[in-house]
């Protein structure tokens, strides 16, 4: 067996509370990430938040968000540690934000959840052989999911008549329905999709108003798996995803980015199947338990807005950038944010509205950063681009 399966290693990042030694760890999903045929059960620990001892390694508590993962649905941003007033009585809290759009909040000592987590009968209907889903998942009761989840035709992308049709014929080739439908041979629409929701650059939060803030993308991503042609001699498992609409081809897929990985061809290029936006913005009231917020976030990309089939048609202002960057919240009132588009953005903390923006040279992908200099003037920097198409960009008020 452990030839062929494993990982739930923590290649996101960790989170310390120094004052009670205790470290907070987010697994990733196990080997294979969309085939578990060779890993019957709910595969703990991967998929989990567990609190460790930081000076013994001892275990403190967990919890698994996904069982039996095979959406690569990993836990990829750090916990955020709060402390949250709810009820009337305080909490030291650990929150966990996810790819899959939930908010997980507990007791950052016992493990307890602030508000329920029920199990759920989710679907289990396969035609992929030798998989056996896991018969329940967890569902937080609150926060509300801060992302979009699951995939109907009624999420079809309506900017024109024409687009909406080709969106609808588009999405019958696939297996639609709600959150944790099984990958499929036949190719499953899974919303989201692998990257999130949120993902590394998870959220930020602001003890001043108990709010956190977490950008996430929406779109619907293909979950496709196949027998293994045996062409890659990496890959030793029956079946896998390196199928023509397999999740690792469209994972990281920017509409205009780089190295984009190549699907099979659509009428709709690069318009998303489903409507806009495809990016939001959310603040989440971590003392109630709700959604404080939410705006969209990003124009879009180009390709998306000079398409043919979108010639001469007035588009929304923000169709939202997708990305995996996360944003920072500062005393001064500000959410600062980049993430797909050569921008900085700042937005009132209060509202979401946006306050100001900042052009970069290239692409900001990367969470941004304050600091404060000797002088007393305060800094916000941001790594922009890649390879040798790279700047580390600074702002400061004037003065």
């Amino acid at each position: 067996m452990s030839r062929h399966t494993g990982h739930a290693n923590v290649w996101g990042l960790m989170s310390l509370d120094a004052e009670r030694g205790l470290l907070y760890v987010p697994t990733s999903t196990p080997s294979s990430d969309y085939w578990g045929g060779r890993r019957v059960g709910a595969n703990l620990f991967a998929e989990s938040l567990v609190c460790l001892d930081a000076r013994t390694g001892e275990r403190r508590w967990h919890f698994q968000a996904v069982h039996h993962g095979v959406w690569d649905y990993d836990l990829a941003a750090a916990p955020n540690l709060a402390t949250i007033r709810v009820d009337g009585r305080e909490i030291d809290a650990v929150a966990q934000v996810s790819k899959h759009g939930f908010t997980y909040v507990f007791d950052r000592v016992t493990g307890e959840p602030v508000w329920p987590i029920e199990e759920r009968a989710v679907d289990t209907t396969t035609d992929v052989p030798g998989e056996v889903l896991y018969p329940t998942q967890p569902f937080p009761i609150k926060p509300p999911p801060f992302s979009g989840q699951g995939v109907s035709l009624e999420d079809a992308n309506d900017l024109t008549p024409e687009i909406h049709a080709l969106a609808v014929e588009e999405m019958r080739k696939f297996r639609l329905g709600p959150l944790f439908t099984p990958p499929s041979l036949q190719g499953t629409l899974q919303r989201p999709g692998a990257s999130g929701g949120a993902n590394w650059g998870g959220a930020a939060f602001d003890p001043e108003t108990g709010w956190l803030y977490v950008r996430t993308s929406e779109d619907a991503d293909t979950n496709q798996v196949c027998v293994n042609a045996g062409n890659d001699p990496e890959v030793d498992v029956e079946y896998s995803n390196n199928c023509p609409y397999g999740a690792t081809l469209l994972m990281f897929r920017e509409a205009d980015g780089p190295g984009a990985a190549q699907t099979p061809e659509s009428r709709l290029g690069p318009i998303p199947l489903i409507k806009p936006p495809y990016a939001h913005l959310v603040a989440i009231d971590l003392d109630a338990g709700e959604i404080a917020w939410k705006v969209p976030f990003g124009e879009g990309s180009g390709e998306i807005r000079n398409h043919p089939l979108l010639r001469g048609v007035e588009l929304p202002e923000r169709l939202g950038t997708r990305g995996n960057s996360g944003p920072m919240v500062t005393g001064g009132g500000l959410v600062f944010l980049g993430g797909g588009a050569p921008y900085l953005y700042a937005f009132d903390k209060a509202t979401g509205a946006e306050v100001w923006r900042g052009a970069t040279p290239f692409r900001a992908h990367a969470n941004p950063m304050t600091y404060r200099a000797r002088s007393g003037r305060q800094f916000v920097v941001i790594a922009t681009g890649a390879g040798s198409d790279a700047a580390l960009v600074a702002f400061a008020r004037p003065g």
